[in-house]
């Protein structure tokens, strides 16, 4: 009977890994979603005088969102 405690405890905390990299990997896509809609804008012409700050976030951020997303993918495996 004393092992049945921690069989529930590890299974409960592999549900909770799950589900924390499910939202980790719904929030990158999320985030990819806004980079490209933040690309478009600059390319559009967009917000003029901020063109090179807002280039320069969009290349960190989708830079930063690679790494996350290969994270993820890694740990899942």
């Amino acid at each position: 009977m004393g092992l049945r405690p921690q069989l529930m405890d590890s299974t409960r905390s592999q549900d909770q890994d799950q589900n924390s990299t499910q939202d980790a990997t719904a929030l990158i896509q999320q985030l990819e979603q806004d980079r490209a809609w933040l690309l478009e804008q600059i390319d559009r012409g967009r917000w003029q005088e901020f063109r090179l700050d807002l280039a320069a976030l969009e290349r960190e951020l989708g830079q930063l969102l690679q790494r996350a997303s290969e994270h993820f993918s890694s740990g899942s495996e």
